[in-house]
């Protein structure tokens, strides 16, 4: 799987799409639709992933649906997903939105958390929809896979799950506790 990211919008969201050969999936299409459509070129779009509906993160998600013609993936589904070439898991993580999701394939050792986990720190809690309690139920549930897992946010650099157990405070036990 092929991740390209282009960071949007003036709170420079990370959009991604991920591409098998000539077929991909848009995650957090957040604003600058034009950019993100250089990224997709002559790729065949089978739909598009939201971690979670914040402005930053949906701001070009019209434009997509009708360019394209391709549904948001029902993030609400706990079960596993097969769209085309892709092969993924959701995982509710709820904490800096109530409706955040991270997308997990596991084939590839790869998440895109959103806003949930950042390098070194996670999602602010504070916002509407927003829950420090879930938060810390979401980190807590997150730390039971694999360290090796790549995270992609919606903010920043990528990270692995290793790193952010090592070196990120709001991982630590205590906080869990």
């Amino acid at each position: 799987m092929k991740i390209e990211k282009v960071k949007t919008g003036y709170l420079e969201e990370n959009c991604y799409v991920i591409s098998v050969n000539d077929e991909c999936l848009i995650i957090d299409p957040g604003d600058e639709f034009l950019k993100i459509k250089k990224l997709i070129n002559n790729k065949k779009v089978f739909g598009v992933l939201i971690t979670h509906y914040h402005f930053d993160h949906i701001g070009a998600l019209e434009e997509i649906k009708n360019e394209y013609n391709v549904p948001v993936i029902d993030y609400k589904s706990n079960v596993a997903q097969k769209i085309g070439p892709f092969n993924f898991e959701i995982i509710k993580t709820p904490g800096h939105k109530e409706d955040a999701v991270t997308y997990y394939f596991k084939d590839d050792k790869v998440m895109f958390v959103g806003d949930f986990i950042f390098q070194g720190s996670i999602g602010r809690c504070d916002l509407e929809g927003g829950n420090f309690e879930d938060m810390k139920k979401s980190i807590k549930n997150i730390k039971k896979y694999d360290e090796d897992i790549i995270l992609y946010p919606g903010h920043g650099n990528s990270t692995t799950l290793k790193n952010e157990m090592e070196s990120n405070s709001y991982m630590e036990g205590d906080f869990n506790e």
